[in-house]
């Protein structure tokens, strides 16, 4: 597997370099001056670094339903309901586990470009050997957190999680578990449940969707035999009755799903939780950088985000700027580790 360096930023080009060190050198002769170019600093129609964004473009990379969607358009509302932005576009690009809209990321020129991603595209990078990886971007921010759920239909025959892996060691993959894109969160939680009660990989039968509608369609419709997902993205079918839930997968019950015990309380040991983030452009520069990161950090502290964590049932799991680089690096050895232990990379 060819190796790649840990969020570099070797992506600069010697002219944007040399660009960047101008523009100081142009900033500090008019600070000289008096500010003659205006209270910006910059000449009259241009932006620069320092001042506020105004537009911010939201590349949510799958179809809408799910929890990267979820996620963009409720940063979208937050931030401008707060106006930390004037305006806040959201653009759906769904296939390849999230990768599609990282390749779109990859040629944005746009510096007021956030990519929502997280968990699911780690493991989609390794899974689909995307040309474009997680460490050709710049980390702004993780956000969030929550356990999975296994569910089943409502008519279905499982009671337990036990029930439905004695099916799948009976009979393969004429059972069918859905979930978000190959790769992902929810397709690892699979086959670490299947490992851990000594099924072996080949066996299991993942279908996978770029949008969350459309694995709750496949449930609803009797498609398939179980389906995994976030709790904030299949919570609502549960309390309606439309399916059944038959494991949480994070350490202790999920405060949405009461009643509902974890893996590692039925005999399975397995612990996961799904993290969301934003990313940007690889080719932006520091002070770039940090106008994204004020602005995400700032979003994080209002109180209309934390009303946006209790009603999707998101766990608040902020981390900003190198600590969240540092988490990303490591995060990426951890996935590319196990979906080598349960065969999805070989």
């Amino acid at each position: 597997m060819t190796s790649h360096p840990s969020f570099t930023r070797t992506n600069f080009t010697r002219r944007a370099a040399l660009a960047a060190g101008a523009a100081g050198i142009v900033l500090a002769m008019s600070a000289c001056a008096g500010g003659a170019t205006g209270a910006s600093g910059t000449a009259a129609g241009q932006g620069s670094a320092a001042d506020p964004i105004k537009k911010l473009s939201i590349i949510v990379p799958a179809n809408p339903g799910g929890g990267w969607d979820q996620t963009g358009r409720a940063m979208q509302q937050d931030l401008q309901s707060n106006k930390l932005v004037t305006s806040a576009q959201v653009s759906n690009i769904g296939g390849g586990g999230g990768t599609n809209g990282l390749a779109k990321l990859a040629t944005e020129k746009d510096a007021n470009t956030l990519m929502v991603m997280g968990y699911v595209m780690v493991g989609a990078v390794e899974t689909n050997a995307a040309k474009t990886r997680l460490e050709d971007t710049t980390p702004i921010a993780r956000l969030t957190e929550e356990p999975l759920v296994l569910v089943v239909p409502a008519s279905s025959k499982y009671q337990s999680v036990q029930d439905l892996v004695d099916d799948i060691k009976a009979n393969g993959k004429g059972v069918a578990i859905t979930g978000g894109s190959a790769g992902g969160a929810d397709h690892i939680l699979a086959g670490q449940i299947l490992k851990s009660q000594g099924v072996e990989p080949d066996k299991l039968n993942y279908i996978g969707y770029s949008g969350g509608g459309e694995s709750i369609a496949a449930l609803l419709g009797n498609k398939v035999q179980a389906g995994i997902s976030g709790v904030g993205e299949y919570a609502e079918q549960v309390k309606a009755g439309k399916v059944r839930a038959l494991a949480v997968s994070g350490t202790s019950e999920a405060p949405a799903l009461p009643g509902v015990k974890p893996l590692k309380d039925q005999g399975v040991d397995v612990v996961l939780t799904n993290w969301r983030g934003v990313v940007a452009p690889g080719s932006i520069d520091d002070a770039q950088k940090a106008k994204l990161t004020e602005v995400v950090t700032k979003l994080h502290d209002t109180e209309a985000w934390k009303a946006t964590l209790a009603k999707n049932n998101w766990d608040d799991a902020f981390l900003a700027g190198d600590e969240f680089k540092t988490f990303l690096t490591e995060d990426i050895t951890k996935v590319k580790t196990t979906l080598t232990e349960i065969g999805l990379v070989k």
